[in-house]
């Protein structure tokens, strides 16, 4: 059926079409289609209600969108489920490893990002949702603490803290964000570094991208988010706060794998939190 609908959207039959595995932690489909002039496109297309409504926002973006920090886009199919078609990036380079050229060139592509005009319907960046971890923290820490990365007595005296820095923190702005810059959405394309996955693009301050980009970047063997970005503590509190708030809790159906990742992140900037504001972490 999915072949069918990408022949009809594209207007070329498609030969063939093998799903791939994929490199995320959402259970979209993710497929390779070989169409009759030999093109090979990328296939992505929801599997239930919660993939399909994150491919609708990435499919308005795509259609009202375009840079060369994105993959091409070939065409969406709004039914059931969606279907977005993009540009096949399967051979070009996905870190890990990071140098210091892909560093560069990811730094280089957030800044094009923060530079484009974005589409006048993207919202701003959801304050609450992003900087409100801590305060649900405060409200019951044991999921939290149950993840051994702190004693009780650590989080008590931090607290308060955490929660003012990620609280005061300066996450609005005009520029456009991403809002989920990792290895697994980012490659390293003849043309620069290009992102995939935009179904989060909102409007922010763009220190936003490259601070959520630094605890992935440093697990990966690249350098300590300090020597990155220059942070009072306000960006790795919010980060921090955000996976703390989720590491305890059970994984989403959709994501069966994700809270593995976010407490390896939640190491990362909870580090980053403590010694940017001095709170010497104590397990």
């Amino acid at each position: 059926m999915i072949a069918e609908r990408v022949s009809r959207l594209l207007g070329r039959k498609v030969v063939s079409l093998h799903q791939i595995e994929s490199r995320g932690y959402a259970a979209a489909y993710h497929g390779v289609a070989v169409l009759e002039d030999g093109l090979t496109v990328f296939v992505k297309a929801g599997t239930e209600e919660v993939t399909s409504g994150f491919l609708r926002k990435e499919i308005r973006f795509y259609r009202s969108f375009q840079a060369p920090f994105m993959p091409v886009f070939h065409g969406a199919d709004d039914g059931d489920p969606p279907i977005l078609v993009i540009e096949d990036l399967r051979r070009e380079r996905w870190p890990p490893p990071w140098d210091l050229n892909a560093v560069g060139a990811v730094r280089m592509a957030l800044k094009d990002v923060a530079a484009s005009e974005p589409p006048q319907w993207i919202e701003p960046v959801d304050r609450q949702w992003l900087t409100g971890g801590w305060a649900e923290i405060e409200h019951d820490p044991e999921p939290f603490l149950a993840t051994g990365l702190c004693s009780s007595d650590w989080l008590e005296a931090s607290l308060p803290v955490l929660r003012d820095a990620a609280e005061s923190a300066p996450v609005e702005g005009n520029a456009l964000l991403h809002l989920d810059v990792r290895s697994d959405n980012i490659c390293l394309a003849e043309r620069g570094a290009v992102l995939v996955d935009w179904n989060q693009a909102c409007v922010g301050n763009p220190e936003l991208d490259v601070a959520g980009w630094l605890p992935s970047l440093r697990l990966e063997g690249g350098p300590d988010p300090e020597e990155i970005l220059t942070d009072d503590g306000g960006f790795a509190a919010v980060l921090a706060g955000f996976f703390a708030s989720r590491v305890g809790l059970p994984p989403p159906p959709t994501a069966p794998e994700v809270r593995e990742i976010q407490q390896a992140q939640l190491e990362v900037a909870l580090a980053w939190a403590s010694r940017e504001l001095d709170l010497r972490l104590d397990r």
